[in-house]
């Protein structure tokens, strides 16, 4: 529909309304709601507050803007957006409805007022309908040049490919088209572009042309219009370009004018349009309840992932790399410890950063460990557990995929390194996850689908198709995190997309953590589901895990009942707690195994000599005296019962072990020492605030207070001064008056309530225009309700330039 306007002197178009000159005016005719939604679409324009709608419509114009709003088209209002840069200026709806047409394109006649309105809407296009307006500066960005091809593959007009062109050329090519001459260059140029464009004369020109002009005209017609010539054209190009059907760019190029494209192509801006989003359906359909149990497995299994990644690094956590993040060899050595790829270790990794669970210790010796909010986060029920890593992941801008590739300077991008925030990140993710809740319950889509939907809506132009991959990461980040079940949406998934609390919903869904396991004979134990967490890290450190899944199965090695001795657990209590939670009899093979370690460790007592070894039996302190493998300890005999050693007590320790000893190790009094390490935390740590993708999107209290502004100023720089003399002839200048004046005027407008623009200069020497409605005159000050400013403020009169009555229709 036409674009409304009440711009005083606006020319009246062929349909009787009234066209807005400039798009300034276009906006100052526009209600609040559709100002707010402009404002609410493009938030870059709010960056500061526009004085007055002018200012808006100037900074809606910049190049920085402009680029952003076409950016965030989808494909057929880009293509509007297209054909619009490439048609006359202003140009009317049929014109245009026929470059995206060819008048057959029925989906694309029915879908142009959708994007019209869309462009309307945001500032990019303006004007009735009989006189579309594109914004200068997306038609700058768009149209066609030598250096800038235009995504339509046309080329320039006849005007703008003759314009360097001498008259005498310009009269050869006149009369090789069978035209008559004209008295100079400019009439030439009309009557060549009429011929151009009448279908009739201009099919009777090219059924005279050779066949082989026509396949020159073929490999252009499409783009790019530009092909290369030599000094003595073949005779087809040669013919062509006598009569204007190519004409010279260089010296050895020649290009296909836009109009003679046109004719070739049917009128069409485009080979193909794509009116209608590819759509998104369900490639496969499964049972709510089995995408919600697969989901809740899935999250099970990522808490487990994260608890034992953070875990691992409470002790000896791997260092911070000079430039910031993991290194290579410590990112493999994750992903070996949870059996994993490097890429899943690295979102593992990543996802605990966004949680805030583990950051760096800022330290000197700078490491990675967990922050006290792990320690929290895991008294949680598991269901509370999983929402946080969930609600972290969802907005959170650090790109895990990139893990491994190189950026611009050629460096490789590292885990929880500097350089991975992508913006685009959280709003594919969310989009991801529209697309999928659109679906029936249950139903999970074709990811080539879902790649092809988000395309559509936002046109890929750089060739690294970064959306393309974040999407990508997203459906599987989602599968493996659980917010979706076998490619569907979960009902968890879909409260954490609705903004409500998943965890409700993904509790009933969780096994309850058990209390037993089930010891075989084989020195393996079954945990029937997840354990309790005093059961739970007790085993892991008696026990080795060795495969996960709903059942996770521990195996008991002389090395492992030897970490729970040093962890201060005697053997009979390692008995009575196997006895205690095991639901079958404990194994006599397991029990011998404990029995065996235990007799065997603290035989042997190392202590600081530098270090030195004890032991009861002088026997055994001989044998190790005598074997050749304790020759790099540097051991002697002190006393029957005691070696000395040169190494340190840990080396010490270390190398008895390597020799098939169970040494313990002793505290000065003579106590053997428990080797369980204190888990080490940073300090408190917030987690990473994810980097937005240009400015927020304001709300609506903000929407309503800038609007309210814009309107005060262009108020005060529209307003019409009563009988104003020379010196205001001029728009935007200050009103100029004495003193005097000034006081009279402002008194008198205080008793009889009106308004009056006055000129104002504050302390900084800024000078504005204001609106304002005085009710009180005293002191050299004069206190009244701004318009401009939306409020009641007290103006120093010395700093008034000048004063002026409103014309009436404004007061």
């Amino acid at each position: 529909m036409p674009e409304p306007s009440t711009a005083a002197g606006a020319p009246e178009n062929g349909t009787g309304t009234t066209s807005p000159r400039s798009l300034a005016e276009a906006l100052r005719a526009r209600d609040d709601a559709a100002l707010c939604a402009l404002l609410h679409s493009r938030p870059d324009l709010l960056n500061p507050v526009p004085g007055d709608v002018t200012q808006l419509a100037t900074r809606a114009g910049t190049r920085a803007s402009v680029v952003r709003a076409l950016e965030r088209l989808d494909r057929f209002t880009l293509q509007t957006v297209e054909a619009l840069a490439v048609a006359p200026d202003p140009c009317p709806y049929p014109v245009l409805e026929g470059l995206l047409t060819g008048g057959e394109d029925e989906r694309a006649r029915t879908a142009l007022p959708r994007a019209l309105a869309t462009l309307r809407d945001q500032a990019l296009v303006w004007g009735a309908e009989d006189r579309l307006r594109l914004v200068r500066t997306a038609r700058e960005l768009l149209a066609p040049s030598a250096q800038r091809p235009s995504p339509t593959g046309l080329g320039p007009t006849v005007a703008e490919a003759t314009a360097g062109m001498s008259p005498t050329r310009v009269q050869e090519i006149v009369a090789a088209a069978g035209l008559p001459a004209t008295h100079d260059p400019v009439s030439a140029v009309t009557a060549l572009t009429a011929l151009f464009t009448d279908p009739e004369r201009m099919s009777a020109l090219l059924d005279e042309a050779p066949a082989e002009a026509h396949q020159v005209l073929g490999r252009l017609v499409w783009g790019p219009p530009y092909g290369e010539v030599t000094p003595n054209p073949a005779p087809p190009v040669r013919w062509l370009r006598d009569r204007g059907l190519l004409l010279p760019a260089t010296a050895r190029t020649v290009v296909l004018p836009r109009e003679v494209a046109l004719h070739l192509r049917g009128g069409l801006a485009h080979r193909d349009t794509s009116p209608v989003a590819p759509p998104v359906t369900a490639h496969r359909e499964h049972r709510p309840p089995l995408v919600d149990a697969n989901a809740a497995g899935q999250a099970l299994a990522a808490l487990a992932t994260v608890e034992e990644l953070v875990k691992s690094w409470e002790h000896t956590g791997p260092p911070v790399l000079r430039a910031g993040g993991l290194s290579v060899r410590d990112l493999k050595r994750a992903a070996a410890a949870l059996d994993t790829t490097e890429a899943s270790a690295a979102f593992w990794i990543e996802l605990a950063y966004a949680a805030g669970l583990l950051a760096s210790d800022g330290e000197a010796d700078e490491r990675y460990a967990p922050t006290p909010a792990f320690d929290d986060w895991r008294e949680l029920p598991p269901a509370e557990r999983w929402s946080a890593l969930a609600a972290a992941w969802l907005p959170a801008t650090r790109t895990a995929g990139l893990v491994g590739e190189q950026d611009a300077k050629a460096r490789t991008l590292s885990a929880l390194g500097p350089e991975l925030d992508r913006s685009a990140a959280p709003e594919v993710r969310r989009r991801v996850l529209e697309l999928l809740a659109d679906l029936p319950e249950g139903g999970s889509p074709d990811a080539e689908a879902v790649l092809a939907r988000l395309a559509w809506e936002r046109p890929v132009r750089t060739p690294s198709d970064l959306r393309a991959r974040l999407a990508g990461w997203a459906l599987t980040e989602a599968e493996v995190l659980g917010v979706t079940g076998r490619g569907a949406l979960s009902g968890p998934g879909r409260a954490l997309l609705e903004h409500r609390d998943p965890a409700p919903l993904l509790a009933p869904l969780l096994p309850e953590p058990v209390d037993h396991v089930l010891l075989q004979a084989d020195l393996t134990a079954v945990a029937p589901g997840p354990l309790r967490r005093p059961l739970g890290d007790t085993l892991a450190v008696l026990a080795d895990v060795e495969s996960k899944g709903g059942a996770t199965v521990y195996r008991f090695t002389p090395g492992s009942v030897r970490r729970a001795l040093d962890a201060g657990h005697a053997a009979a209590d390692l008995h009575a707690f196997l006895k205690e939670h095991s639901r079958t009899p404990v194994p006599q093979p397991l029990a011998y195994l404990i029995d065996d370690v235990a007799r065997r460790h603290g035989h042997l007592r190392v202590g600081a000599a530098s270090s030195y070894v004890r032991c009861d039996d002088d026997a055994m302190l001989g044998e190790i005296l005598a074997d050749k493998r304790s020759a790099g300890l540097g051991l002697r005999r002190l006393a029957p019962t005691v070696l000395a050693a040169r190494a340190e007590p840990t080396a010490l320790l270390e190398g008895l072990r390597a020799m098939g000893y169970a040494p313990a190790a002793e505290s000065g009094t003579g106590d053997v020492l428990v080797a369980r390490a204190d888990a080490h935390r940073t300090p408190a740590r917030s987690a990473p605030v994810p980097v937005p993708d240009g400015p927020p999107v304001p709300d609506a209290t903000l929407l309503g207070a800038a609007v309210r502004a814009i309107r005060a100023g262009d108020l005060a720089a529209t307003a019409v001064r009563k009988e104003p003399g020379p010196a205001a002839a001029v728009p935007g200048d200050l009103p100029r008056t004495s003193a005097a004046e000034t006081l009279a005027t402002v008194q008198a407008a205080a008793l009889t309530g009106s308004a009056v623009w006055i000129g104002y200069v504050n302390a900084d020497g800024a000078a504005s225009q204001r609106v304002i409605a005085p009710v009180r005159v005293e002191g050299g000050f004069v206190t009244g309700y701004d318009h401009t400013a939306d409020e009641v403020r007290t103006y120093a009169l010395h700093r008034v330039t000048g004063v002026a009555e409103l014309a009436d229709e404004h007061l």
